[in-house]
């Protein structure tokens, strides 16, 4: 009987255990064991430890610019041999998606395209593979949101500047990835049951917006997106050829090729700080004239994508994290080889946003926007995922350890006193 309660006392013991673990780190995703690099407000302080960590981690070039209240709080740019500013062109890389989604839901709002509607009723040029999957149900609000079933997991692979690139329809059929892997763009999975991020559903996508549009992808965008907002340094160019462009570097600082990009709807795109400045205006001025009405811009950053129940993705947009008045942190980031990393990210509470640009660092841009997201609100992003757990770490420890101790002291109160007794 004795063995029997001792039994159960270890085992009670570990469920407690178990229990603090499990809520250490439910707690560590809402940012509890986290402390923000700044005080809640204080962009001075913000913007000095953002610009110490880009000096202290970046090898190449970056741009940076901190907005409070759609205005120009800080900006800070790394040089190299040649100057940086706010007209230097940086690569996006998967940034380039928003810019798709803005063309999307400009054709949306001019009635050419219904977001319910199945996007092969729109498309003469190519056609999804057949699969087991009802190819009705990939429709247009499911590929902006990554919920089509696509299982492609693109990254698309870089391409020298003195190859030619492939056609749209080219890509379509035989994409090459970053991975190395042979990838086709078809429905693995069914449509409209989980998240899964593609980069194929872009290039769908731009086939879409050329479809619908009769005009040239890069072309349509220009004079429906970029020229209102007088966002002349960016472009869909080989990055190679552009005047005061950024140079190219690895993680190690070495300098490193210029590439082309087959998919410019998924990750063709380049900007610079000041025009991607433009844009933030746009998007958090009550008075700005922006390309899509307010009401669209808003339906943009409603959750369509969830993982674990958390909603992660709007229309083209990807929702960082909650705000007080229940709004999301919205935006999007970019990364490619070899070492691109950007990040644009807006809290509609207060018109506070974060730009920034890197070329030198795979992460640095969204590692310090995980940062700004965690002082403007208080909880992580969902690219800090892996961080807010392992922040759980040292609790879910210290908490066992103490629970350990106590059933030991409460262990030797019951069963040697016991053991005397009998």
């Amino acid at each position: 009987m004795k063995i029997l309660k001792i039994g159960a006392f270890a085992l009670g013991t570990l469920a407690v255990i178990a229990a603090w673990c499990a809520l250490s780190v439910f707690l560590g995703l809402y940012g509890w064991w986290m402390k923000p690099i700044a005080d809640k407000g204080d962009h001075a302080a913000f913007f000095a430890e953002a610009t110490q960590r880009i000096d202290d981690n970046n090898a190449g070039n970056a741009a940076f610019i901190l907005i409070r209240d759609g205005d120009v709080a800080g900006e800070y740019y790394v040089r190299d041999e040649r100057d940086i500013s706010a007209q230097t062109v940086f690569p996006t890389s998967s940034f380039s998606k928003w810019i798709t989604a803005f063309g999307v839901m400009k054709l949306v709002e001019e009635g050419k395209i219904v977001l319910d509607d199945p996007v092969s009723s729109y498309l003469t040029r190519w056609r999804l593979p057949d699969s087991q999957y009802d190819e009705s149900k990939v429709t247009v609000r499911r590929l902006l949101s990554h919920m089509a079933g696509l299982t492609d997991g693109l990254g698309f692979d870089d391409y020298a500047a003195d190859e030619t690139l492939p056609s749209l329809e080219e890509t379509l059929a035989k994409p090459r990835a970053s991975s190395g892997r042979d990838v086709r763009i078809e429905v693995g999975a069914a449509p409209g049951e989980e998240f899964a991020y593609s980069g194929g559903g872009y290039l769908i996508l731009q086939l879409l917006i050329e479809e619908v549009s009769g005009e040239d992808y890069e072309r349509f965008i220009r004079d429906a997106v970029l020229a209102p907002l007088a966002m002349t340094r960016s472009s869909f160019e080989f990055i190679g050829d552009v005047e005061g462009a950024s140079q190219s570097f690895d993680a190690a600082g070495e300098a490193a090729p210029q590439y082309q990009y087959a998919a410019a709807g998924a990750t063709g795109f380049s900007s610079s700080a000041g025009d991607l400045l433009q844009l933030v205006k746009a998007l958090t001025s009550e008075n700005a004239d922006f390309v899509l009405q307010p009401a669209t811009i808003t339906s943009m950053r409603q959750p369509e994508a969830y993982v674990f129940g958390s909603p992660i993705w709007g229309l083209g947009t990807m929702l960082f994290a909650p705000t007080n008045s229940g709004d999301f942190v919205y935006g999007h980031d970019g990364a490619n080889e070899p070492a691109i990393n950007v990040s644009v990210r807006i809290n509609p509470d207060n018109h506070d946003a974060y730009i920034m640009l890197v070329n030198g660092h795979p992460s640095l841009a969204s590692d310090i926007g995980g940062e700004w997201v965690l002082w403007q609100t208080g909880v992580p992003d969902i690219l800090s995922t892996e961080r807010a757990i392992k922040s759980a770490l040292i609790p879910a420890a210290l908490g066992s350890l103490i629970i350990l101790i106590l059933a030991v002291f409460l262990f030797r109160r019951l069963f040697s006193g016991a053991g005397r007794s009998a």
